[in-house]
């Protein structure tokens, strides 16, 4: 049960350590809005999202107030739009992409998470077209977010989509390249992803969702610092985890009561709250400075990798004890770009792309938010993207990968995107080639422990 006095207890946490509601996401089904004629489907879908979202920021702000505690984002996800525009007999979904920021615009929201197509198992002449227009859709547009799936520990890895989405990627980032490839770091592939992740640019509202509902994003990397620097030194490893599930119950309770009180004032369900510790560019508010409050030098340093583990297993713990309705991604985000000490330690290459994989294979997405070489082949891509999903698929979790070619720069350059996206120096990619590998298509098998029915 929620204890409103045990929010008082996190007024310090927010005061000093960074503690706020990192996002509501409201998700939005927009599969009643499917249609013949692509300007009527996108009438319906304006039309829907301001009947549901024309209050979010209002009441989110409300309550920000009431509370004393931040909400940093507000947000909208929706029906994945492959899914909606491939009734059209001549879909456009360009024109469906500025509609959807043409309403987030208008409701006020920061993104619009949902134009996305889920490709596991093979594509349908929507979701071809979908990902066809996905560089011009997020070069057209500002607040809007794509996402695919091509992979799951069911299905396997579609390789022929992992190509093109390598492609994409490419395709997106020279078209923005002006802004130094921001169309892709709005862009992420997914490898079992989950149908009520609040957090962009990877959310969407899945086919088995509600007709609407309000999702939740937690924060809480510099409470968790905090705490454990406040801990002897000599306190060993099951007391450090015990701290951190204290720490993230008190959060996650902080996050429920938000979340339920939103949902109340918007007359909709409350979904899930996502545990996930989203770090942002701010001093303090770093996973990696977590892992040096634990004792290692710097993230990167043997030994991250363990961190990283016990960190997500006692975030989640913690979370689970807080709330029947746990549910996104849950964890904690790896992102190098917006985490000030990710920065850090890839700028001084104490982190590498082969660490990152490495700590992939227990945090709670994947390779996000990283810069390359604007010059990297489409083939190299999309063996880094292969990679990532063969992790996802071979242990039964979420991962992603969210590479920005920087064109025009190389190693040694970073760029600079500000706010929460933060900065981040170009990492140097193995420069092997994949093309070979990568060109044969078809899809890896799922494996064995795929048959559990």
């Amino acid at each position: 049960m929620i204890n409103e006095n045990l929010i008082l207890e996190t007024i310090n946490m927010i005061k000093l350590y960074n503690l706020d509601i990192r996002t509501v996401t409201l998700a939005i089904s927009l599969r009643d809005c499917a249609g013949e004629d692509v300007d009527l489907v996108c009438d319906k879908i304006h039309k829907k999202i301001i009947k549901y979202a024309k209050n979010l920021v209002e009441y989110a702000n409300e309550l920000e107030n009431d509370y004393s505690i931040p909400i940093i984002n507000k947000r909208i996800s929706i029906t994945p739009i492959s899914i909606v525009g491939e009734s059209c007999k001549n879909p456009d979904y360009v024109k469906i992409a500025k509609t959807l920021d043409n309403a987030a615009k208008e409701v006020g929201v920061n993104f619009v998470g949902g134009f996305s197509a889920l490709v596991e198992k093979g594509l349908t002449r929507g979701d071809e077209l979908l990902i066809e227009a996905i560089p011009e859709a997020l070069a057209s547009t500002e607040r809007l977010c794509a996402s695919v799936n091509v992979a799951s520990s069911k299905a396997g890895i579609n390789m022929d989509a992992v190509l093109k989405m390598a492609e994409t990627v490419k395709r997106a980032a020279e078209l923005t390249k002006d802004r130094d490839g921001i169309g892709a770091a709005k862009l992420v592939c997914f490898c079992n992803s989950a149908s009520d992740n609040p957090f962009m640019a990877g959310a969407y509202c899945g086919y088995g969702e509600p007709e609407c509902a309000l999702n939740v994003g937690v924060s809480g990397p510099g409470v968790v610092r905090a705490a454990i620097e406040a801990m002897p030194s000599e306190a060993d490893m099951s007391e450090l985890a015990n701290k951190i599930k204290q720490i993230a119950y008190k959060i996650t309770t902080t996050g429920e009561l938000i979340g339920r009180k939103l949902a109340a004032k918007l007359d909709i369900p409350f979904g899930v709250i996502d545990l996930s510790l989203a770090p942002t560019p701010a001093e303090g508010d770093s996973v990696a400075g977590i892992f040096q409050a634990m004792g290692l030098e710097h993230a990167g340093a043997h030994g991250t990798t363990a961190a990283l583990a016990m960190l997500n297993d006692a975030v989640k713990k913690g979370g689970i004890m807080a709330s029947s309705h746990v549910g996104g991604l849950s964890g904690a985000f790896i992102p190098v770009s917006e985490d000030a000490g990710m920065i850090e330690a890839a700028s001084k290459g104490y982190l590498t792309f082969d660490k990152l994989e490495a700590m992939t294979s227990v945090c709670s997405v994947g390779l996000d938010m990283i810069a390359i070489p604007g010059d990297t082949p489409s083939s190299t891509i999309a063996g880094i993207i292969a990679d990532e999903m063969a992790v996802g698929m071979i242990n039964k979790k979420t991962t992603a990968v969210r590479v920005i070619p920087v064109f025009g720069k190389g190693v040694g350059d970073k760029v600079v995107y500000g706010g929460l996206l933060g900065e981040a120096p170009i990492m140097p990619v193995n420069g092997l080639s994949s093309e070979k590998f990568v060109q044969r298509g078809g899809r890896i098998p799922a494996p064995i422990h795929s048959l559990n029915n």
